[in-house]
């Protein structure tokens, strides 16, 4: 096994789509229906939380985050996303991919890392677990399937996170950011 771990590129697309459509088809992935168009996917991902992870060259999982909110206060806030595909799971590929995808979070001052599960999935639980994340809470019949084996039931997500080790150069500047934010308004509130 030589699993390289890499930044995703927009080339690679083809094969997240397919690993992205194995997930939706287990029914315990995501909400969604279908993956989105490359473009949707691009606007909606941070481009400095996007990698996958390659067997000999071939694309078997990816991961990415996205920004909770566009509000300057969650700038170090993610919702991520972790998809592998079925014919490599159970051989640590996903805990090698979050384990990069953690790094290259809190490299970029990410300090919280969250993301929904179905409390079916128990394997990204048991991922999630075993790499610091904790459970905060379970959001009950959150939503109703629209689609598969279970269409017209209302399912029920974990909601999951994980704090950075050490947030202080991020909090610090976002700090700086805010007292920016504060004292232009401030002066815009002076002159009218």
């Amino acid at each position: 096994m030589s699993i390289t771990v890499r930044p995703l590129e927009s080339a690679d697309w083809p094969d997240v789509h397919r690993v992205y459509a194995d997930g939706i088809a287990t029914g315990h992935a995501t909400f969604e229906t279908e993956p989105p168009t490359w473009g949707h996917f691009d606007a909606g991902k941070r481009s400095d939380l996007r990698l996958v992870a390659e067997d000999d060259g071939r694309v078997i999982g990816w991961a990415a985050g996205s920004p909770v909110s566009s509000r300057l206060v969650y700038e170090g806030v993610v919702e991520h996303s972790v998809y592998i595909d079925p014919a490599a799971r159970g051989r640590g590929i996903g805990t090698t991919l979050m384990e990069a995808f953690i790094a290259e979070a809190e490299a970029a001052g990410v300090w919280t890392i969250q993301s929904s599960i179905f409390p079916e999935n128990t394997a990204s639980l048991s991922l999630h677990d075993k790499l610091g994340f904790r459970r905060v809470g379970q959001r009950e019949r959150i939503a109703l399937m629209t689609y598969g084996p279970l269409a017209g039931v209302w399912r029920d997500t974990v909601l999951i996170e994980r704090r950075g080790n050490s947030p202080s150069r991020t909090y610090q500047r976002l700090r700086r950011c805010l007292l920016v934010d504060h004292e232009e308004q401030r002066r815009r509130s002076d002159t009218s």
